[in-house]
């Protein structure tokens, strides 16, 4: 007698939110970023959200080591990773007590019954080792208990890899299982197995034999009886690659080096979450970069500022702990009026805080974090594709307006990912450094010698490269003659020069594109203002809440100081101004001070993102007051 299968059912869905969890040592990582780059591929808009444990191997099986990859994937234009997962994958049960809470009520759940056993079972702290598989306790989900490590064995039976090298292909049997019930087809997965273990057969072999396993599971188990499908969604026409915010980040770096014609440098020390840019750019010495890990965070910033006076673009990068080490370099740089990029990819602090969290909680910090009158200009992006133009932009104010530039990011959009399309080198703006010119040497100076802080009408000084006849001039952070840079300590040039170098960094936002609101009405009842990685979770709420019928406008900014100019008559148009961060009240301080509005704050220090189901719920409560 033969057995018929039963036919699948495919249902359409608009958008899927899913989320992997388990062990650090579960290529959690690796499954989520390869069904994202497969979403992708297939044309699917994707949003990211890794979320790595804090010790770099807690103990195995606790809720300190779970690691969680969420994304959602859809047809439609997305901004988040999704407030609430529709599948949750977890590979042991601390990884199911860990993120219980984030799965929707009728939501499935798909669990490696053998991360469940006595043992896992009390590492994560279930009451007299009670299993949730059995007990009864998720009868409000769709549960699935799947024995993902003995499946995954038994598929390898016939390979040479020991039991814990069979072990570590789990991922693989899930990311197959995940790829069949959402009709994508194993092309890319097997492209990049292909390519990664190139040089170990042995173990590409077992990791396609387990990809396929999961696959095939999913078509012949009669458990499942549908699949779903997510269609393409409908973007605009050119080349798209997934992409992280660091990886935004360098490759802005780098195209904005070649626009403006100069050798990128960059000086970093290694420091979660920033590391991954040092380790983007090393990939692209064939452009000319130079990456140099230094021994500590003021050599690296240093560095950078040797590149620069030499004549190339120095860019350096840390963290809030590493940013506050180059705080007296990041003054010189400022006294000497030569362009430096400095990057920040906040996280949860103070100190060592919180490492692999995201915050944003340096915004004081890169506005006030120097000594004396010493004014930045401040940018932030607000998701990893805009880390590229933001990056293009703070490289043009450094090098057009021989200033450092801070860059702020955060861990939510360093390390999530979506859909870039490539731009083209003839649209991005042009870059033109203020060189001096040999006839400067004759021309600037009343007794034809040159003068080096001789400024044009933006307040800019030319950058005179070392080694050009005629062209020398004194450098240091000792304050300057005006004009001739020579050593001064007279109280009035001093006051004159603050001023001077005050006025060349307001002028940084006159030439930039207007502000305008990111989303909703004009004006009305309630503005929520925004910067950095709240853009999507204010962007969604504020659509659902314009939806409903109510008058909302979303602001946010990206540069950060200065303000731009319009930004006070927007406020003007709004009843009530909210304003939601990732720390105590920051940017809801400066903008109180400097318009004398009564903004009000959502603060959230978790390390966690918002979900746009909490600015929503925010800005209601708000309303009825």
């Amino acid at each position: 007698m033969t057995t018929t299968l039963q036919p699948k059912i495919v249902e359409q869905r608009q958008n899927v939110v899913i989320l992997f969890a388990g062990d650090s040592g579960d290529g959690i990582q690796l499954t989520g970023s390869q069904f994202t780059d497969n979403n992708a591929h297939f044309g699917n808009d994707v949003s990211t959200f890794p979320n790595f444990p804090a010790e770099i191997r807690a103990p195995q099986g606790t809720l300190a080591g779970v690691s969680g990859y969420q994304l959602q994937f859809g047809s439609v234009e997305l901004f988040t990773p999704g407030d609430q997962c529709d599948v949750l994958v977890v590979m042991n049960a601390a990884a199911l007590k860990a993120n219980i809470g984030k799965l929707k009520q009728s939501g499935t759940i798909i669990a490696n019954s053998d991360g469940f056993d006595a043992k896992n079972l009390k590492l994560a702290g279930y009451i007299d080792k009670d299993d949730p598989l059995t007990n009864g306790s998720l009868t409000n989900y769709s549960l699935h208990a799947i024995d993902i490590t003995k499946m995954t064995r038994n598929a390898l039976a016939e390979t040479t890899l020991g039991m814990k090298e069979k072990d570590r292909c789990k991922n693989m049997f899930v990311l197959g299982f995940i790829n069949w019930m959402y009709s994508r087809d194993l092309k890319n997965t097997e492209l990049f197995l292909t390519s990664k273990f190139a040089k170990k057969p042995d173990v590409l072999d077992a990791n396609r034999k387990a990809l396929l396993a999961g696959y095939n599971y999913g078509d012949t188990s009669e458990t499942f009886t549908t699949r779903f499908e997510v269609l393409p969604a409908p973007m605009p026409k050119g080349e798209y690659r997934s992409i992280t915010g660091n990886q935004g980040a360098a490759l802005g770096l780098i195209a904005a080096a070649q626009k403006a014609g100069l050798d990128l440098f960059y000086g970093s020390y290694p420091i979660t979450p920033a590391s991954d840019i040092l380790h983007e750019l090393s990939r692209h010495k064939n452009f000319g970069v130079k990456t140099f890990q230094a021994e500590d965070e003021i050599a690296a910033i240093c560095s950078a500022i040797g590149a620069s006076y030499g004549g190339g673009l120095g860019a350096t990068a840390s963290s809030g702990p590493g940013i506050a080490l180059k705080g007296e370099a990041m003054g010189l740089a400022f006294m000497l009026e030569i362009p430096l990029v400095i990057i920040n990819v906040q996280r949860g602090g103070p100190s060592t805080g919180l490492p692999t969290k995201t915050e944003q909680a340096d915004l004081w910090q890169a506005v006030h974090g120097r000594n004396g009158e010493a004014p930045i200009p401040v940018l932030a992006a607000s998701s990893p594709t805009d880390c590229f133009e933001v990056m293009y932009e703070a490289v043009r104010i450094a090098v057009e307006h021989m200033t450092p530039v801070i860059f702020l990011s955060d861990g939510y959009i360093a390390n999530g990912a979506e859909p870039w399309r490539f731009p083209k080198a003839a649209d991005l703006k042009p870059i033109t450094p203020p060189f001096a010119t040999p006839e400067l040497a004759t021309k600037n100076g009343p007794d034809g010698k040159f003068l080096p802080y001789e400024r044009d009408a933006n307040g800019v000084r030319p950058w005179a490269i070392p080694g050009m006849k005629d062209l020398q001039h004194r450098i240091g952070g000792i304050e300057k003659q005006d004009g001739t840079g020579n050593i001064s300590y007279d109280p009035l040039n001093h006051e004159k020069m603050v001023r001077l170098r005050a006025e060349k960094v307001r002028k940084v936002v006159e030439n930039v594109p207007p502000l305008d609101l990111a989303n909703g009405v004009e004006s009305g009842e309630l503005l929520i203002l925004g910067w950095g990685s709240t853009y999507g979770a204010i962007r969604t709420a504020v659509s659902a809440l314009n939806d409903e019928g109510h008058q909302i406008g979303h602001v946010h900014l990206r540069y950060l100081f200065p303000f731009r100019q319009e930004l006070e008559g927007i406020l003007s148009r709004f009843k009530r101004v909210l304003i939601p961060e990732m720390n105590a009240g920051q940017l809801r301080q400066l903008i109180r001070a400097e318009y004398l509005v009564d903004a009000q704050g959502l603060n959230k220090i978790q390390g966690m993102p918002f979900t746009s189901e909490e600015i929503k719920a925010a800005a209601l409560k708000f309303l009825k007051k």
